[in-house]
């Protein structure tokens, strides 16, 4: 049997496997049968005011809901203030979000730093917080790291991802001797971070190589951050391809994208919550979004207060909905353009220190 074929016959069973027991006195909510190509959500915790999953093998519990970091100090007129922003997390924090996601070069460190101002006086400790890195040799990825952190005005990382895994070589200059893993795995011995994962956008046969690469070297990831929405499916799709490697490698998916910025939303399939419902019922850990005004938080909570898995059926509908738009890879610009690629734009990201 191909490795492809044993990898998508063992997904659901892996999966399966890696649930751990949840208390008896939490209500569970039981992910629905997939129709054939579809994967169950996760066995989901919820609280009343949040729901939770559990993060692959790590045993931490995070938020189905994550906050997106970039939205923080998002350029423009219409970007949120420092005191919006630390207003958004700390509204989310207290509404029972504990995932916090940014980046080293989000809109310049911006991002970090507003973070960094809204997780201190406690909301660190309630937090998983969560960044990412650029560089691509070890000394690029540790100074990388060490600015992530004093920004963030914390010693230690909850999770670090590998930012931007968008070119075919980016696997290989991870893994490389000197390369960024080095550091990383330096780091976490040093307690600056507990979890590893990686990110990016543009194809998934470059976040399946990440894979190999990784099962090469005898490394596993914890996490992996791809997009999931309504337009993958129909288009070079990550959730083909990358949900039954996710699955059966036991590393928890984290779901960006549902909006593809405003250009999935602006095709006007479904309204944004039931959006972010489709995203909550695949097999993910968490949905991150970006919220800059403090209603499209309030909307966000909704959509995890009314979370229920969506039948096969209603993501059939929804896909259906979808496709004929979805096909053409319109509104998915991080796999067709530059639109999102930071580290293209700034290629010395990837060497800075």
């Amino acid at each position: 049997m191909e490795r492809r074929d044993l990898l998508k016959a063992t997904a659901l069973g892996a999966a399966a496997a890696a649930a751990p027991a949840l208390a008896t006195a939490q209500t569970v909510i039981t992910p629905n049968v997939p129709a054939p190509g579809h994967w169950p959500a996760p066995e989901t915790i919820d609280e009343g005011g949040m729901k939770y999953r559990i993060l692959g093998t790590t045993g931490q519990r995070v938020s189905i809901l994550g906050l997106g970091g970039f939205h923080l100090a998002k350029p423009g007129p219409n970007g949120p203030t420092t005191e919006e922003a630390i207003r958004i997390v700390r509204t989310g924090i207290d509404n029972g979000i504990n995932f916090c996601d940014c980046a080293w070069d989000y809109n310049g460190g911006e991002s970090e730093i507003r973070l960094g101002k809204a997780l201190r006086d406690g909301y660190r400790r309630q937090a998983f917080l969560m960044t990412k890195i650029d560089g691509r040799t070890a000394a690029s990825a540790m100074a990388q790291l060490e600015t992530s952190l004093r920004r963030l005005q914390t010693d230690h990382l909850d999770l670090l991802q590998f930012h931007e895994i968008i070119r075919w070589d980016d696997p290989d200059r991870v893994f490389a001797e000197g390369g960024a893993l080095e550091a990383v795995l330096k780091a976490q011995e040093q307690g600056k971070l507990k979890y590893i994962g990686f990110t990016g956008h543009k194809s998934p046969a470059i976040h399946r190589k990440m894979f190999q690469v990784a099962a090469q070297h005898q490394f596993h990831f914890d996490t992996v951050q791809m997009p999931v929405n309504v337009m993958d499916a129909h288009f070079d799709s990550f959730q083909q391809m990358i949900f039954p490697i996710a699955q059966a490698q036991k590393t928890a998916v984290l779901a960006m994208k549902t909006f593809g910025d405003t250009f999935i939303y602006q095709a006007h399939v479904a309204p944004p919550i039931e959006l972010l419902h489709y995203g909550m019922s695949q097999p993910v850990a968490v949905v991150i979004t970006g919220c800059d005004k403090m209603p499209i938080l309030q909307q966000a909570l909704v959509a995890a207060r009314t979370y229920q898995p969506m039948s096969a059926a209603d993501q059939q509908a929804l896909l259906a909905r979808s496709a004929a738009i979805g096909s053409t890879g319109k509104t998915e610009k991080y796999k067709v353009s530059h639109h999102f690629d930071s580290t293209m734009q700034h290629p010395g990201f990837l060497t800075q220190s």
